[in-house]
């Protein structure tokens, strides 16, 4: 299993599952992530913490811990 915190920067991947329970996961889905889409990584922090990703044609910063509860392909 990868997630999107594993990804590298300049790739583009898919989202396949999103893990976490409640307000956690309706707070990512509700930001675009959702299973299918794609995700491109553009920009990670020098300590790792925010990612910058594109989603849906707008930018987003991600914690460390919600971008490690996106499981992608």
């Amino acid at each position: 299993m990868k997630t999107l915190r594993e990804a590298k920067i300049g790739e583009t991947v898919t989202v396949a599952k999103l893990h976490g329970e409640g307000a956690v996961k309706r707070r990512i889905m509700d930001m675009g992530i959702t299973k299918g889409v794609d995700v491109y990584v553009r920009k990670v922090a020098p300590l790792g913490d925010p990612v910058e990703v594109t989603v849906r044609g707008y930018e987003l910063s991600l914690r460390k811990a919600d971008a490690e509860m996106v499981e992608i392909l």
